[in-house]
């Protein structure tokens, strides 16, 4: 018996604004509004506004949580943070995933410390329970309490350039909501009693979770919230963010603007094979060395060991033309080498002189007008270098690609607060 599709609390507006409609993660959400390619466009060069509340939360609670998302979690919460390797700390989060035993992907996941012994796990649509149970499986005699919070928590995602200057707008104080706000930190409070804290309000008083972080690569927020203010909030932004050019966004933007982050997509780019050789080793706790780890986590041996392990790689094309999925790799000489993850294309990017350069780059050449290129990852039996073509085929098209380290160039994400602003 086929199940319904859940619905998240923006259902009715997107329905009342022609969104393009399709299940994902279990959920009914819009592809795009009137133009997936104006969205991608909208989130580079002004903001754009997500609805992400079919994401999932986990709460891990107690004198023994630190310990079980130790072992647990891939990332090393004792060495985490920045060149320095610093311990975790409340106020930042750390994204990396939770493994099985033989070292494949359960889900990626971002772990927000709350407090000392209060952590909150972001993980996607329909992984909550997943994700609580795999912690109670391995939970033992730690004192810990894990509650899967699964559409108790509204979220919604700004991202691009004005995102900041949009939300000083709603907020109380926004000189001290952003005081101090780096890259993958958050202000805010969120446990199963209290809802969200005071620390951060907008100017009718609702409290909300605001965190550095997004999927798209450029400079945004996401902002938690409980239920009962969603809609208001997220109609309170989108009118806050006309004079801005802000574009409500749907999975089709998200999924080409996190391609061209060089960011994967769970359970696709990362999935159920071994957690290695990959583009983001961040996400391990490699030793100095780059060949052990330092510490011992759920599926850290068998990734020490996967000496047969296939390798992931970004590319990016000479055009849009991309290839829909199943499709395969083959190398040079033809011969089929391993399969495509994923390919989409990037609407503001493209070539000049063999560089790739983003619309907005601030070295662009002069007149650049971007047609976009298709981009994403594939698997390969054999390890490719940047610069190295191959070919994608899916029984209809084969195009040429080239092996990258990074696809769009100048994103916003990391950048200070203050050039923001």
């Amino acid at each position: 018996m086929e199940t319904q599709p859940r619905q998240t609390l923006l259902h009715k507006w997107h329905i009342s604004r022609g969104a393009k409609m399709s299940v994902f993660g279990g959920y009914d959400m819009p592809l795009w509004y009137a133009s997936a390619l104006n969205e991608h466009l909208a989130v580079l060069g002004h903001a754009g506004l997500f609805d992400t509340s079919h994401m999932a939360s986990v709460m891990v609670k107690g004198p023994d949580a630190f310990d079980l998302l130790q072992y647990c979690f891939s990332n090393n919460l004792s060495a985490c943070m920045g060149r320095e390797k610093k311990s975790l700390f409340p106020g930042r989060c750390v994204y990396g995933t939770f493994l099985d035993e033989k070292g494949c992907v359960i889900d990626d996941a971002i772990v927000f410390m709350m407090e000392k012994e209060e952590y909150m796990v972001v993980v996607n649509a329909g992984m909550g329970q997943t994700i609580a149970d795999h912690l109670s499986a391995h939970r033992g005699n730690r004192n810990v309490r894990i509650s899967d919070l699964t559409d108790q928590l509204g979220k919604m995602d700004i991202q691009g350039p004005f995102s900041a200057k949009i939300l000083q707008k709603i907020l109380t104080d926004p000189e001290k909501a952003f005081q101090n706000m780096p890259y993958f930190s958050f202000k805010g409070h969120f446990d199963e009693t209290s809802l969200l804290s005071l620390q951060v309000r907008l100017l009718d008083g609702t409290p909300l979770l605001l965190s550095r972080t997004g999927y798209t690569g450029e400079f945004g927020f996401e902002i938690f919230l409980a239920p009962p203010h969603f809609v208001r909030v997220w109609e309170m932004l989108v009118k806050t963010g006309e004079e801005y050019g802000l574009m409500a966004c749907g999975l089709a933007a998200r999924d080409s603007l996190r391609a061209g982050a060089v960011l994967p997509l769970s359970h696709q780019d990362i999935g159920r094979w071994p957690f290695v050789r990959h583009p983001w080793p961040f996400a391990l706790p490699y030793a100095n060395d780059g060949k052990s780890f330092t510490k011992k986590f759920i599926g850290s041996d068998a990734l020490l060991n996967a000496e047969d392990a296939e390798y992931t790689c970004p590319f990016a094309g000479d055009d849009p033309r991309k290839v829909t999925l199943p499709a395969t790799v083959a190398d040079a000489g033809g011969k089929e080498i391993g399969t495509v993850l994923t390919c989409a294309t990037d609407m503001g990017i493209g070539r000049h002189n063999g560089r790739i350069f983003s619309i907005v780059s601030p070295d662009k050449p002069d007149g650049f007008s971007p047609k976009g290129l298709s981009c994403g990852f594939v698997k390969v039996k054999k390890e490719l270098k940047p610069g190295d073509a191959v070919e994608l085929r899916d029984g209809r098209r084969k195009i040429t690609v080239r092996i990258v380290r990074d696809i769009r160039p100048d994103r916003t994400a990391r950048k200070a607060m203050k050039e923001m602003l």
